[in-house]
This record gives structure tokens, C-alpha cells and sequence, in this order.
């Protein structure tokens, strides 16, 4: 499974990159928004992991143009700011999940392994 994480803290990449990886997904890094959607066009991801706040393009701009390119792949929202305004803002878009910083190893673990089983379910694979 191909998995794209978008966090503009490398602190933050290297920790999902390492925790993510151990389990065996196929990882790619992008340092915001704007250069997350570029190899979003050339690449198919089944699970993007995008922090909401960064600069040049954050994560629900994100979300919204991946929705516009008519993809149904599952994106999961992490924020330090647990506003609802935003949860409510990112659930309407089509999130899967919507996690807070900081980041617990265990939930990390068990939120992709969760989405991406009900991803291969809906795709009967």
C-alpha cells in the first residue's frame, strides 16, 4: 500500500516515514501542500496523511483539490489545533480521519491499518 505523508516539520516526516515503514507501507514525503499534489497527479496513493497547517498549500486546500481531481483515495487530516470549526470543514470534505498532535504511535498504527482495510473492502480486493 502506497502511502503519502505531507507535514511541513521533517521532524514529523521522518517519525510517520519510520513508524509507517516498519509496518511495510510503500511511503513517499512532501513538505506541504503544493508539492504533495504534484506527486499526487503522478503517482496513485491509496492513503495521503496530511498535517492541516503549512505553509504554501495546508492540508484541507489539500484535501479539496484531491477531491477536485475526482479521486476517492482516503485522506487522513492531523492537526495540533483541534478546532471543531476544522474537524466539521474536513469531515465535509471527505476525510477518513482526523487525528491531533500529538501523534500516539498505537493510534497511528491502528487509524491506517483501520482505513486502509475499509479501503480494500470497498474495492473488493
Amino acid at each position: 500500500m502506497k502511502i503519502l505523508v505531507v507535514d511541513d516539520e521533517e521532524g514529523a516526516r521522518e517519525l510517520f516515514f519510520t513508524i509507517l515503514s516498519e509496518e511495510g507501507y510503500d511511503i513517499a514525503l512532501a513538505e506541504n501542500g503544493e508539492e504533495a499534489l504534484a506527486l499526487f497527479k503522478e503517482t496513485p496513493y491509496d492513503l495521503v496523511i496530511t498535517d492541516i497547517k503549512m505553509p504554501v498549500m495546508g492540508g484541507l486546500q489539500l484535501l479539496q483539490e484531491i477531491r477536485n481531481t475526482g479521486s476517492k483515495t482516503d485522506v487522513i487530516l492531523v492537526t495540533a489545533y483541534g478546532e471543531v470549526e476544522t474537524y466539521l470543514k474536513a469531515m465535509s470534505l471527505g476525510a477518513a480521519e482526523y487525528i491531533n498532535k500529538p501523534v500516539r504511535i498505537k493510534e497511528l498504527k491502528r487509524i491506517v491499518h483501520k482505513v486502509l482495510t475499509e479501503r480494500k473492502a470497498r474495492s473488493g480486493s
